[in-house]
């Protein structure tokens, strides 16, 4: 015998396997403190990932630039536009200027610029990055050559900030618990977004 169901039930069982369905389109929650930072400011900077001693700076062709720099400068040139390399890294070009002893830093690195991320669809690019474990790994060595910076405004709290470096493939934090422990290392995906949303930042894409 053939059961057929009301109206109702029909409509009842329609919302429950809809709503099932957009919360399963819905992603997984971002991990903490990402999932309750949706709404706060983010500022992001460009920064100067390497400086020679004085002495070093003084003098010139005597400046050794980190190996995994040169890789990642090397690498990355064709595909980056100016501007977005720090001074004085790709062979051949200008050394940057010395800095002023006063200089702005973001945790002991020269700031190049920096600038609010006040669109939306890079705000949550970002926290979509850096709320999934999946776009980080275990870091295969240990230095930090920063790039990039990003301080998200915490409420009553210091800002969460994060050194992002591209040339080391890995990530530092200051003021707030890293969710996913050692696993600091960014993976190619997450790094090519982290390169295209810095890229839209400064004026670049």
């Amino acid at each position: 015998m053939v059961r057929t169901l009301s109206p109702h039930t029909l409509l009842v069982s329609l919302a429950i396997l809809l709503l099932t369905l957009a919360t399963g389109c819905g992603g997984a929650a971002l991990s903490q403190p990402f999932e309750g930072l949706k709404n706060a400011p983010i500022t992001v900077y460009r920064l100067q990932n390497f400086e020679p001693p004085p002495a070093q700076a003084q003098t010139p062709g005597s400046v050794a630039i980190p190996p995994q720099i040169l890789q990642w400068a090397t690498a990355a040139a064709s595909s980056l536009p100016p501007g977005i390399i720090p001074p004085g890294i790709l062979p051949g070009s200008a050394p940057a200027a010395a800095a002023a002893p006063d200089a702005a830093r973001f945790h002991d690195f020269r700031i190049l610029g920096w600038v609010p991320l006040n669109d939306a669809t890079m705000r949550t690019e970002v926290l979509d990055i850096l709320g999934h474990e999946g776009n980080f790994t275990t870091p295969r060595e240990s230095c930090m050559y920063a790039e990039f910076g990003v301080s998200i405004t915490q409420q009553g709290q210091p800002p969460a900030d994060l050194l992002v470096s591209l040339s080391c493939n890995q990530v530092r934090t200051f003021s707030f618990a890293w969710p996913y422990g050692n696993s600091t290392g960014l993976t190619g995906d997450s790094a090519k977004r982290i390169v295209e949303v810095m890229k839209k930042a400064f004026g670049g894409g």
